[in-house]
């Protein structure tokens, strides 16, 4: 039975006009990550998910010789507006109907001008609405579903991927000025390590309480960032709390659980 593992985590740490140069340390990163998922299960089903900063002919044909699966944003222009005319069509004669947004999707197969690229699938998403008419592509290699469902259950489901990654931005990933390209990825990688500390804190030890859900900004504001009086003796280390905490009970019940043996 084929399993899913979105390659939609943190990639580089480099910003601006460097994330523009950088497209073949991510083939080489992706690359990394690729084979050591398939060395723990030689039978997953790999899809890398991005938007459209993603789209590049080398990434592409990179997931195409490795036998990875993409579905990628492609910004618009003139040759994919051309394309997707009818689908445009079709959205805004039914939203002439009902005057109710509607949306229409449908498949074209799009190569860039050169000759040497290759045509590829692409979704389009004609959305109509009393503000005109919103056309989005994604380019994918996707096969055996309609349009409509790989756009909603596969892409637009990278909104909740980006959620984690702000997650863990909010930890101390997003402090990557360093000139140096290791410095910020160590930065970045420690950050990880923090992330998947309070992923477990959260899923396992928060279950069935106020925080099962929260971010992990509001965890570590609620109960890691504290104020506290710390007395060391030779045998015996105190934290005394603030008796006005309000999450007393809970952080006892963590310390309690998190005790070795």
């Amino acid at each position: 039975m084929s399993k899913y593992d979105k390659l939609g985590a943190y990639l580089e740490s480099l910003n601006g006009s460097e994330w523009h140069a950088s497209f073949r340390q991510l083939e080489f990163i992706l690359a990394l990550l690729v084979r050591r998922l398939r060395q723990a299960w030689p039978e997953v089903k790999i899809v890398f998910r991005g938007d459209s900063g993603f789209c590049r002919p080398r990434i592409l044909n990179w997931c195409d010789r490795h036998g990875v699966d993409y579905i990628i944003g492609l910004a618009g222009n003139k040759r994919l507006a051309k394309l997707a005319l009818d689908i445009d069509y079709a959205s805004a004669i039914r939203f002439e109907r009902t005057w109710e947004k509607q949306r229409v999707f449908g498949f074209i197969e799009y190569a860039a001008e050169s000759r040497r690229k290759r045509r590829r699938k692409v979704i389009v998403e004609s959305e109509t609405s009393v503000r005109g008419v919103n056309t989005r592509y994604v380019v994918t290699n996707l096969r055996g579903c309609s349009a409509e469902w790989l756009y909603d259950h596969r892409y637009c489901a990278r909104g909740e991927m980006e959620n984690r990654i702000k997650e863990q931005q909010y930890l101390f990933s997003d402090r990557t000025s360093c000139h140096e390209w290791w410095p910020n990825q160590y930065r970045l990688l420690l950050s990880g390590l923090a992330y998947l500390l309070l992923e477990r804190l959260r899923r396992v030890y928060l279950k069935r309480t106020t925080y099962a859900q929260a971010q992990f900004n509001t965890i570590r504001l609620k109960l890691l960032k504290i104020g506290a009086v710390i007395t060391r003796n030779t045998r015996t280390i105190r934290l005394m709390l603030s008796s006005q905490y309000p999450e007393q009970d809970l952080f006892l019940t963590l310390a309690s659980k998190l005790v070795p043996g």
